[in-house]
């Protein structure tokens, strides 16, 4: 194990060991930081590109070492990255590792919060992720998953998609995008007052007219038009109240 410990000199095996483990290692790392510490790129990518550009810069920084170790690791990178790919399409277990299925957030409508915390992303993520798809409530959503390269896909249910106003040249409403109040039991008192409404409003409307209490909310939203939607532990949501 002599290649863990700085060397004067490494031998080219030597070389290819640092290689392997710090490839495996990082692996390793990344899987535990979760899938939104690398969106947009997969696994197998993320830890290659880091570990390349990190090599090559050290060599370039510094002038006392050399380029020969440094061109060993990256071939030998080139190499796992290769065969990593190969075992990926040939290995439903390293597949599984490498790129695991996606998770529903969303399910007919519901939230399915224990995934939230699977993905390791809150609420408000989602949520800012929904307005980025234009969807406002995410009761419409028939399904939406968190998929293996850290981003979030979204299915509307079928009664929500078209034919659009305009296709029966019907006046469109006025765009309205509901304020969340309520995040796991916590109440939002700057977003209830640009709301116009006061904390005795909210707790009344949750207890009188949906039938829970604050510590049971997962989710709550107000639209302008005073209609409050809620979700509650459990993946089961209220009906709209006004």
């Amino acid at each position: 194990m002599e290649f863990f410990q700085p060397q004067e000199t490494l031998t080219a095996m030597q070389w290819v060991l640092r290689a392997i483990v710090s490839y495996v290692f990082l692996l390793i790392v990344v899987k535990a930081m979760g899938q939104r510490s690398i969106s947009q790129l997969s696994l197998l990518d993320f830890a290659v590109a880091i570990t390349i550009g990190n090599i090559i810069a050290h060599p370039l920084s510094d002038e006392g070492l050399g380029l020969k170790g440094s061109m060993i690791t990256m071939v030998s990178l080139a190499f796992l990255y290769s065969a990593s790919v190969f075992a990926v399409l040939k290995s439903g277990s390293i597949r599984k590792f490498v790129l695991p299925r996606p998770l529903p957030l969303v399910d007919k409508g519901q939230l399915v919060y224990p995934n939230l915390k699977k993905a390791r992303i809150t609420i408000d993520y989602l949520l800012s992720e929904a307005r980025k798809a234009k969807i406002e409530d995410l009761r419409k959503l028939s399904l939406a998953l968190w998929e293996p390269d850290g981003t979030i896909s979204f299915f509307e249910s079928p009664q929500y998609q078209g034919p659009t106003r305009q296709d029966f040249d019907m006046r469109p409403e006025s765009f309205d995008l509901p304020v969340v109040v309520v995040r796991e039991g916590k109440i939002d008192r700057q977003a209830l007052g640009q709301a116009g409404k006061d904390e005795t409003w909210l707790l009344s409307v949750l207890k009188e007219e949906h039938y829970v209490q604050l510590k049971d909310v997962l989710l709550a939203t107000v639209e302008r038009s005073g209609k409050v939607k809620v979700f509650v532990r459990g993946g089961q949501s209220k009906s709209d109240r006004s």
